[in-house]
């Protein structure tokens, strides 16, 4: 499981940089691709440079790919992989579709396309927590309108949905979930909203990147946000890539095909935080999970 935006933070990555010649190199390749000093940036902030979509995507993904160089032979093949929104990039590369600076350049011009298209048209996501989806999405549906639109973006578990679109229809919907017995609606920071129709402009600049780019049959299934079933092949992981800006995030779909394929797997998350552990549980109940993000959580899993 590899972890998607909103697990960054200042600091990210330095410990296993400063313990793995792997981690190291691995941020050596990606600062080299993209010019830019993106381990500077994760390492030493600030804070508001880091957040940047276009930093904040490669960052995550660095962080990922840093865990992954360190523990890929204690890996073996996985039975799956599967990562929230970008990094879905992240499972890509672990399953070797993608190279390491490949990821980099295309998650750095997602970004870079999506936080432009959050400017053309600024939009509002926020956090349903205590809700039945099927709620979240009536509520969307009847916010949606002449003042905006509002979907359900991210269908993180059975009692957590993000929602996304226009701020007019967000704060209405906000309130059709309330009003339908929501726990929360917790207005998120973000600089565009993600995973609904008003991504639309972006897609057409990540189809053309993702066309240019190589892509191997992935080593073993990645199964993907846009449609909750196994990828098997480079051709259908770039479609899924592109179909991904503008559809929902079907995590629940993911962890439940994931647990079908391989009902006694240990879930590894790799990558900063463990959010996605925590989500698991709540969707696979009974699921073991285990995060490896820093330096002591390498140690302790290769151990």
């Amino acid at each position: 499981m590899c972890p998607g935006q909103g697990a960054q933070r200042v600091g990210m990555g330095k410990d296993l940089a400063q313990r793995f010649p792997a981690a190291r190199d691995t941020f050596g390749v990606i600062d080299e691709t993209l010019g830019v000093p993106l381990s500077r940036i994760m390492w030493e902030g600030p804070e508001d440079e880091l957040t940047l979509t276009h930093n904040a995507q490669p960052a995550i993904l660095a962080h990922t790919a840093a865990v992954l160089a360190v523990i890929a032979d204690r890996l073996d093949t996985p039975a799956a992989g599967a990562g929230h929104s970008l990094g879905e990039y992240s499972a890509h590369v672990a399953a070797r579709t993608l190279t390491v600076a490949d990821a980099a350049r295309l998650v750095r011009r997602r970004g870079e396309l999506m936080l432009a298209a959050g400017q053309a048209r600024p939009g509002a996501m926020a956090a349903v927590l205590g809700l039945a989806t099927a709620d979240v999405e009536v509520a969307c549906n009847e916010a949606s309108g002449s003042g905006g639109v509002a979907v359900a973006a991210n269908l993180n578990a059975p009692d957590q949905t993000v929602i996304s679109g226009d701020p007019a229809a967000v704060a209405a919907a906000g309130e059709g979930c309330k009003s339908r017995g929501a726990q929360r609606v917790i207005p998120l920071k973000v600089s565009g909203a993600f995973h609904s129709p008003l991504m639309a402009p972006a897609v057409d600049g990540l189809l053309e990147a993702l066309l240019a780019a190589t892509f191997a049959d992935p080593v073993f299934p990645i199964i993907a946000n846009a449609s909750g079933r196994s990828v098997q092949t480079g051709v259908d992981a770039k479609r899924l890539l592109a179909d991904q800006l503008t559809a929902p995030v079907r995590w629940v779909a993911c962890m439940r095909t994931a647990a079908q394929m391989a009902p006694d797997a240990i879930f590894v998350e790799a990558g900063p935080g463990n959010v996605l552990s925590g989500l698991l549980k709540r969707i696979v109940p009974g699921a073991k999970a285990v995060a490896v993000g820093t330096a002591d959580e390498v140690e302790a899993f290769l151990a």
